[in-house]
């Protein structure tokens, strides 16, 4: 069968949309692709078993819509795997109605946090054929495929579909495939050069995605509140690391790859993270490559940052959420305030570059709660104990336990369908003394810690190279592109 997995291009004066592999949908002015490394899978996997494949990336490959429409219109693919997310699902439901009026043979499926959430919402909104639910929806699709093409006489659980008008599903999805019998993503197929460079994360390029857990390991009472994977990934698994370091192996020496950035929520650790990188060490990977990951404060102790560095990691991913403890709980963190700001500095003692990601606009917060996230965050910048930060705008997808929880509360300022609102360009919840306007103000305000004189300063002492000049140039485009998304300009 000829199976496409696609991106639909998706034109706003918000500007470019970031849907793929991303836990968080935002809108940015300064365009980034991020390699979906899921659907990347399902299309190795789809191709391993003798199905003709097609990347579709309309969205990075910077297609006018009707330039995407009428190319698919020609390759007439059998399936069209779709993945979406809750601010751009009433588009993707306007774009099935398209899709099925040119090729009304070809088969429509969704994928994705907000269609596990709320299956039947897009089944009766749309003309979608299946859903798949859960984030195993690489394995998910090779299944469908299979069955439509009688390769396989059952769907497994977790598929929504029609049957004589009837809609039905095949009961709770359950993840249970073994992860380490994966086969390497073919990179070629899912042209992994259209993500290789513009992307944020990359100091060297050209860098990758891998992703070697599905998704957090930290589990307590169902992990953060505010997250919208624990919908796709109730537990956690992960490969073996073994596995991780062959495909490094095989990144390095066949695509020269320069940046690694592993997407597991939650990179593992103890001794999994020491098995890791001492094989990064005994196969020299470590001076071949940077490596990058995301991890959660009270995980480490210094030696593992001692041995992280000389492992070749460079910057890690910390949640800080907010400065006050009370959200801290509220969110399920697990983390401290003093812990968080103690530990931050140890990493960057050891050689590494903590990024810290913070969000305002929490519907129990005052301004005075959300002025001490912006101290906590100028605090670790000025000091120098993390090198960058991303400040986003709180938003619950459907899913995930806040946003139950404002559901039951009226905490949302607007009628739950209206999806489209939930792009970061606003907040969507109410707070006790502030406005909505001033809750883009704080994103505003934040990212300016990186055009302070002390910032720039320490930035100024650190260059040791063009590549570093580079990396600077860079990373001051994306700020002011940050700056302009929650600005008055947005």
């Amino acid at each position: 069968m000829k199976i496409a997995l696609s991106y639909p291009p998706i034109h706003s004066e918000k500007g470019v949309p970031l849907l793929s592999q991303n836990r968080q949908f935002q809108y940015f002015n300064s365009p980034t692709y991020i390699y979906p490394v899921v659907p990347a899978y399902a299309a190795t996997l789809l191709a391993n078993a003798g199905h003709e494949v097609i990347w579709d990336d309309g969205i990075a490959e910077e297609k006018t819509y009707s330039q995407w429409l009428t190319n698919l219109e020609c390759i007439t693919p059998d399936v069209i795997i779709l993945e979406t997310k809750t601010p751009v699902v009433k588009k993707h439901w306007a774009i099935i109605n398209d899709l099925k009026d040119v090729l009304p043979s070809s088969k429509v499926v969704l994928v994705g946090d907000h269609v596990t959430a709320l299956p039947l919402e897009s089944m009766e909104q749309s003309k979608a054929d299946f859903i798949l639910t859960g984030g195993d929806y690489d394995f998910l699709s090779l299944n469908l495929v299979d069955f439509l093409s009688e390769k396989t006489p059952k769907l497994e659980p977790g598929i929504w579909f029609r049957e004589n008008s009837i809609i039905k599903n095949t009961g709770k999805f359950q993840l249970d495939h073994n992860l380490d019998e994966l086969p390497f993503i073919n990179r070629e197929l899912t042209k992994w050069q259209l993500y290789n460079e513009r992307n944020g994360n990359f100091k060297v390029v050209p860098g990758v995605y891998t992703m070697v857990g599905r998704d957090c390991w930290w589990r307590k009472d169902g992990g953060c509140t505010f997250c919208s994977w624990p919908t796709l990934y109730p537990t956690f698994r992960a490969m073996k690391p073994e596995r991780l370091a062959d495909e490094i192996g095989l990144l390095i020496e066949r695509y020269g790859v320069k940046t690694v950035f592993d997407d597991t929520g939650c990179f593992p650790a103890g001794q999994w993270l020491r098995q890791f990188a001492n094989l990064m060490i005994e196969r020299g990977y470590n001076k071949k490559i940077q490596f990058s990951c995301n991890m959660r404060f009270g995980a480490l102790k210094r030696e593992d940052y001692q041995l992280m560095k000389k492992a070749g990691f460079r910057m890690l991913l910390f949640g800080v959420e907010s400065g006050s403890q009370a959200t801290l709980d509220r969110l399920n963190k697990g983390t401290t305030i003093d812990g968080i700001i103690n530990e931050c500095r140890i990493p960057r003692e050891e050689g590494l570059e903590p990024h810290i990601t913070i969000m305002v606009g929490y519907p129990w917060e005052t301004r005075q709660d959300a002025q001490n996230t912006l101290s906590a965050a100028k605090t670790m910048m000025q000091k120098g104990w993390a090198v960058t930060l991303q400040s986003t705008v709180v938003i619950p997808y459907p899913g995930s336990k806040l946003y139950a929880e404002a559901q039951k509360n009226g905490w949302f300022r607007f009628d739950l369908t209206d999806y489209e609102r939930f792009d970061m360009k606003e907040p969507v919840m109410t707070t006790p003394d502030m406005t909505p306007e001033e809750v883009m103000k704080l994103c505003d305000e934040i990212y300016k810690v990186f055009l302070t004189p002390q910032y720039m300063l320490r930035q100024l002492v650190r260059i040791r190279s063009v590549r570093d000049i580079k990396y600077s140039i860079k990373g001051l485009s994306k700020v002011l592109g940050h700056v302009k998304d929650f600005g008055k300009d947005k």
